[in-house]
């Protein structure tokens, strides 16, 4: 086969990181790990078969149990949440990788039915959809609106929940103001109907991401911790508003900090957004490409793209999911695994997760039917 050239393949160094590629893997949420949150030894022999990434973002961990977004998602708050990510880390690290871990709280996409409480939110304005549970799909909750003693609470767990992340052996953190999420949702203007300090103008929105942000970096060293947005994303039932005030905004508070870089979803190198987050933002920028289909001729060409509108790495989702050796397929042309929906999420084992196969394996059998097309964009 081919070997293509590119600036994919070449190296690049991150906050102190030899990285062998420009390639990161980006933070799925998989369902895997036990009820509580610990991570298990089939998400380190997961993670463990995609170490030849750049560098790999975990999934999402949760800071605290009020954060607990779907069943069986991970965890980082405890001492048990740490041992459980230590056997991953020291597993990617045996096979030659590294390794951030997201740090996320749901807000207001969480049940009672899967963390035993009420989830809490800027504002008291329920998701707008059902939301899948132990006992399936159910009818979102209400959230309690947070108090000024609970914002203070929070951005405490979540700068302890990144030092539990260095102790668990990642090489830093990523903290999660995406897709909906609690931190995404002080910035929407549908979701934060806050008359404080946290809510109504731009200036006052951002000022929880940037709080948890600089209490994370503060807690491990600001060059340990990447920041993710998702500007314009409606997932999750958000209305930003101001959308290309607030990322600039954002941009400007903590674009003096020194963070290991900030990653956009779903990045679009047309739209003014990106072009001025990318102007102002004086570090990394990790750039997520929007893929029209699973070829590596689509991602060659839609992450060459983003590299030469200004991006320094590129994230990929997917394509990680359904082929461990990606970097290898997309070096040589060679066709890529499609993703089976099915085993997306919500259903556990090593099926759909640890078995797809490498290019000398023989192919895995593909599942037509879907239970999670609903959800996949919500969690990526």
């Amino acid at each position: 086969m081919t070997q293509y050239t590119t600036a994919l393949f070449e190296p690049a160094r991150l906050s102190g990181l030899d990285l062998p590629n420009r390639l990161v893997m980006a933070p799925l949420t998989r369902n895997r790990a036990e009820a509580d949150g610990t991570p298990t030894p089939l998400m380190a022999t997961y993670y463990a078969q995609r170490a030849s990434a750049g560098l790999i973002i975990a999934e999402a961990a949760t800071p605290n149990a009020v954060g607990q977004t779907y069943p069986n998602i991970t965890a980082v708050h405890s001492q048990a949440h740490v041992a459980g990510w230590r056997q991953v880390t020291d597993a990617v690290r045996d096979a030659g990788g590294r390794m951030f871990l997201q740090l996320q709280h749901g807000g207001r996409v969480g049940h009672p039915a899967t963390s035993g409480l009420t989830p809490v939110a800027p504002s008291p304005v329920p998701l707008p959809e059902t939301i899948f549970t132990p006992e399936g799909h159910r009818p979102a909750v209400v959230p309690r609106e947070m108090t000024a003693e609970d914002i203070r609470i929070t951005v405490a767990d979540f700068a302890r929940a990144a030092r539990n992340a260095i102790d668990a052996g990642f090489e830093g953190v990523e903290v999660h103001s995406a897709n909906g999420h609690l931190l995404h949702q002080f910035l929407a203007r549908n979701t934060n109907l806050r008359t404080d300090g946290y809510g109504g103008p731009v200036a006052a929105r951002i000022r929880f991401t940037a709080e948890v942000t600089e209490a994370v970096a503060a807690e491990i060293g600001a060059d340990r911790v990447g920041l993710r947005v998702s500007p314009g994303n409606t997932v999750n039932g958000i209305d930003e508003g101001e959308t290309e005030e607030i990322y600039p905004a954002l941009v400007e508070r903590l674009g003096g900090l020194g963070l290991a870089y900030l990653h956009l979803v779903r990045s679009d190198p047309d739209t003014a957004v990106f072009r001025k987050v990318r102007a102002a933002w004086p570090g990394v920028l990790i750039g997520n490409p929007v893929l029209k289909e699973m070829s590596p001729r689509e991602v060659l060409a839609s992450s060459e793209a983003l590299l030469a509108a200004g991006a320094d790495l590129i994230a990929l989702g997917r394509p990680f999911l359904a082929n461990p050796d990606l970097v290898t397929r997309l070096r040589l042309g060679a066709p890529l695994n499609e993703m089976r929906d099915r085993y997306f999420m919500y259903v556990g084992g090593a099926t759909g997760y640890t078995d797809y196969p490498a290019l000398d394996a023989q192919p895995s059998s593909e599942s037509s039917d879907s239970i999670v097309a609903l959800d996949g964009d919500r969690v990526a």
